[in-house]
């Protein structure tokens, strides 16, 4: 009786943290946006070029001047540095947005590896991240 207990306040703990995960705003990438088919070929792996980054939210962001920034993994240091910022104005009733730029942008992704991404708000503070991989 004891050990079933523990597994139910086990379930409740893990429930409760995967409920309360969905009520932030989740970043992720897509390779892009259509505005008849919505997200095309979502993932974390991408060749290098151009992507689409997407933020989702169950309640409107609140913000207007956003960044898009890019930390690249540094093998040699084993740290994330600084590569690349990207500025946004957006909706702040917006709870969905979806932030890309043409091919011919500096937005896209020139190098292979591992990089961060994150979503800023107009004090440079992290909304949202995800982490990609670039390849080939």
């Amino acid at each position: 009786m004891k050990n079933l207990a523990l597994l139910f306040v086990g379930a409740f703990i893990f429930f409760s943290n995967i409920s309360f995960s969905r009520s932030e705003p989740v970043l992720y990438f897509c390779e892009k946006y259509d505005s008849r088919k919505g997200e095309v070929n979502v993932s974390d792996r991408f060749t290098r070029g151009a992507i689409t980054v997407v933020v989702k939210c169950d309640y409107a962001l609140k913000l207007e001047d956003v960044a898009i920034q890019y930390d690249r993994y540094n093998d040699r240091t084993g740290k994330f540095e600084y590569y690349k910022k990207f500025y946004f104005t957006v909706n702040p009733d917006m709870k969905y947005v979806y932030f890309s730029k043409n091919d011919e942008s500096d937005m896209k992704f020139e190098d292979t590896g591992f990089y961060r991404v994150f979503l800023l708000d107009d004090r440079d503070k992290t909304v949202a991240s995800a982490l990609i991989e670039i390849i080939r």
